[in-house]
C-alpha cells in the first residue's frame, strides 16, 4: 500500500494529449520479471540475420569485418542502455513506446514524423525478411528429412509458413506471446551453436579464399554498403526495447531500468554468444565462397543441419510476433480513436489478417534474403538502434560540450548515419540488380 507521502507509481505517457491504459479485459499489463525482457530481446535481436554475418565477413574481409561487428555490438549495447535510461526519464512517466519519447524530446507534431516511420519500416522490414526466412528454412527441413517428397516451389513454402501467423497474430497483446518467444530465444541459441559448431566441424574447405569477393568495382563498393545493413539488421531490439521495458513493473523503490538493464545485459552476451563464433568460424570455413545463409552450405550431418533449419522456423515464428505486437496495438488504438471502430475480437480479426497477408505477399514477391537484410537494415535498424537513441539523449539530458557522454553520442551518430546512408543505397541497388535476374513466384 502507497502512503500519502509516497511518490506516485509512474504512468504511461500520454498519446496525442490521452493515452488509456490498455484493455482492462486483457489482464495486468507490469507483470514481467528481468529474465522476460532477456528473452524478448534476444528474440527480437538474434534473428535470421546472424546467419548472414559470415556473407558480410567475406564482403568487408577479416579487418573491417571484424572492427564493424565489435563496434556495433558496442555502440548498441550503448544505445539500449540510452533507451532503458530515457523510459522513466520524466519524474512519474514512463514512455512505453518510442513514439512516446519521441514525442517528449522533439515535440507533439515533429516526433511522430521522425520516429514512426523509422519503426514501421524495422518491424515491418523484419516480418517481411522473417517470411521469407521461416519458408526457406522450412523447405531446406522438408528436403533434408524427405527425399522421395515432391519437391514444391519456394513461394509455396513461404506460403505454409506464413499461414501460421493467420493464427498467432490472434494472440492478445505482449505478455500473451511469452511462451512463444522463450522457445524462440532458446531456438536461436541453439541453431547459431549449430551454424558455428558444423562449420568448425567441416573445416577450412580446399582452396579457401578470404580476398574479397571478385566483382566489378562499382558493384563491390554496393556490396560492401549492403554488407554494412546486413550487420545493423542483426541489432534489432532497440525498436521494440520500451515495449518490453514496459511490461516490467516500476515502483520508486525498484524502477524497471533496473530489472530491464539486467535482462539486456544477458542478453547482449547471448548475442556476443551467437554473433561472433557464427561470423569468425562461418567466414574462415568458406572464405568468399560462403552463402548469404551459412547453413545452406552446411550438409553433414544431415539430420543436425535439418534440425538447425527447423529452430531457426520456430525462432522467426516467435520473433515475428515480438515485432508485430507492437504495432497491431498501435494500428487498433489509432482505428479506435479516430474512428470510433470498437475495439474487440473483430477489429483484431481484421487488422492483423490484412496485416499478416500484406508481408506474406511481400516475402513472396522480393525473396531476396541477402539483399532484403541489407536494405532494411541501413534504412530501419541503423537509426533506430545506432544514432536516434543518442540524439534523443542529447535532447532531453543536454550533457556538456566535449564531456566524454557528449563525444560519444556524438560519434554514434556519425558512423549511424554513414551505415544508413551507405547501406540503404547498397541494399536497394542489389535488389533492383538481382531481380534482374530473378523469376517471380517460383
Amino acid at each position: 500500500m502507497v502512503s500519502a507521502s509516497s511518490p506516485p507509481l509512474p504512468k504511461e505517457a500520454p498519446l496525442e494529449g490521452e493515452w488509456e491504459e490498455e484493455e482492462e479485459e486483457q489482464g495486468p499489463r507490469r507483470e514481467a520479471k528481468w529474465w522476460y525482457s532477456t528473452f524478448h530481446t534476444v528474440t527480437a535481436m538474434v534473428g535470421a540475420g546472424v546467419l548472414s554475418l559470415p556473407y558480410a565477413m567475406a564482403y568487408l574481409g577479416w579487418g573491417p569485418g571484424m572492427a564493424v561487428m565489435v563496434i556495433s555490438w558496442c555502440m548498441t549495447l550503448h544505445t539500449f542502455w540510452l533507451l532503458i535510461q530515457l523510459h522513466e526519464s520524466t519524474t512519474g512517466v514512463r514512455f512505453d513506446r518510442y513514439i512516446d519519447l519521441a514525442r517528449h524530446a522533439f515535440g507533439p507534431k515533429l516526433g511522430p514524423w521522425i520516429v514512426l516511420p523509422q519503426q514501421l519500416i524495422v518491424q515491418v522490414g523484419v516480418n517481411i525478411v522473417y517470411m521469407v526466412t521461416g519458408g526457406t528454412c522450412l523447405q531446406k527441413f522438408m528436403e533434408m528429412v524427405c527425399d522421395d517428397c515432391n519437391r514444391l516451389r519456394h513461394s509455396y513454402w513461404i506460403v505454409i509458413f506464413g499461414s501460421t501467423h493467420f493464427l498467432l497474430s490472434q494472440l492478445p497483446n505482449f505478455n500473451s506471446v511469452y511462451g512463444v518467444s522463450l522457445a524462440a530465444a532458446v531456438m536461436s541459441l541453439c541453431y547459431s551453436t549449430i551454424a558455428w559448431a558444423g562449420c568448425l566441424s567441416k573445416g577450412r574447405q580446399p582452396d579457401v579464399s578470404y580476398d574479397y569477393k571478385k566483382t566489378s568495382g562499382a558493384d563491390s563498393i554496393f556490396r560492401v554498403f549492403n554488407a554494412l545493413g546486413q550487420i545493423s539488421f542483426a541489432y534489432a531490439g532497440h525498436a521494440v526495447a520500451l515495449e518490453i521495458q514496459a511490461t516490467i513493473p516500476s515502483t520508486p523503490g525498484k524502477p524497471s531500468k533496473v530489472a530491464m538493464w539486467k535482462g539486456a545485459i544477458g542478453a547482449y552476451f547471448v548475442n556476443a554468444v551467437c554473433y561472433f563464433p557464427v561470423a569468425i568460424i562461418g567466414y574462415w570455413a568458406f572464405g568468399q565462397d560462403v552463402t548469404d545463409n551459412v547453413l545452406v552450405a552446411l550438409q553433414k550431418p544431415s539430420w543436425l543441419i535439418a534440425a538447425a533449419n527447423l529452430m531457426v522456423v520456430v525462432h522467426v515464428l516467435g520473433s515475428y510476433q515480438v515485432f508485430a505486437m507492437p504495432l497491431f496495438a498501435l494500428i487498433e488504438k489509432g482505428l479506435t480513436k479516430k474512428f470510433n471502430v470498437p475495439s474487440g475480437v473483430a477489429l483484431r480479426l481484421v487488422v492483423r489478417t490484412s496485416y499478416v497477408a500484406f508481408t506474406l505477399f511481400m516475402a513472396v514477391t522480393f525473396p531476396f534474403f541477402g539483399d532484403l537484410l541489407g536494405f532494411f537494415g541501413g534504412f530501419g535498424f541503423a537509426p533506430t538502434s545506432y544514432f536516434l537513441p543518442s540524439i534523443i539523449w542529447l535532447i532531453l539530458k543536454k550533457p556538456k560540450k566535449f564531456t566524454t557522454q557528449w563525444i560519444v553520442n556524438w560519434v554514434g551518430i556519425f558512423i549511424g548515419v554513414f551505415i544508413m546512408l551507405a547501406s540503404t543505397i547498397g541494399g536497394f541497388r542489389n535488389i533492383i540488380a538481382d531481380s534482374a535476374s530473378y523469376k517471380f513466384y517460383q
